[in-house]
C-alpha cells in the first residue's frame, strides 16, 4: 500500500511539473532509467526488461507505443510523454503509468 501511495505522489508531481514545460520549444531528451521518476514508475526502455515480480500490472504486449500517454506518431522509435516532463520515451518501453490506448 505504501508503495502505491508513493507512486501516486511521484506521478502527480511529474504531471504537475510537466505542465510547466508545455509550450516551451526545446529539444526533448530521452528518459534515462536512472531518473528518479523513471525508477519510481519502473520505466524500462525495453519492456521485456520489466521486473514482473515488482510490477505485476505489466502484461506482455504493453509498450509506450500503445499507451494513451505516448505522444509520438505511429512508427516512431521514441516520443514525448507528459509523465516524464516532455522527455522522450522509447516506443518499446514501459512504465507503471501505462494506460492502454482506446
Amino acid at each position: 500500500m505504501q508503495s502505491s501511495r508513493r507512486q501516486f505522489i511521484v506521478l502527480a508531481a511529474s504531471i504537475a511539473s510537466s505542465a510547466v514545460f508545455l509550450g516551451k520549444a526545446q529539444a526533448a531528451s530521452a528518459v534515462v532509467e536512472s531518473d528518479p521518476t523513471a525508477q519510481a514508475l519502473g520505466y524500462k526502455a525495453d519492456a521485456s526488461q520489466v521486473d514482473h515480480a515488482k510490477f505485476t500490472k505489466y502484461q506482455t504486449g504493453q509498450a509506450c507505443a500503445n499507451c494513451q500517454l505516448f505522444q509520438g506518431k505511429a512508427g516512431d522509435a521514441a516520443g514525448p510523454c507528459p509523465i516524464f516532463a516532455g522527455k522522450e520515451v522509447s516506443a518499446k518501453g514501459w512504465c507503471s503509468a501505462y494506460v492502454k490506448k482506446a
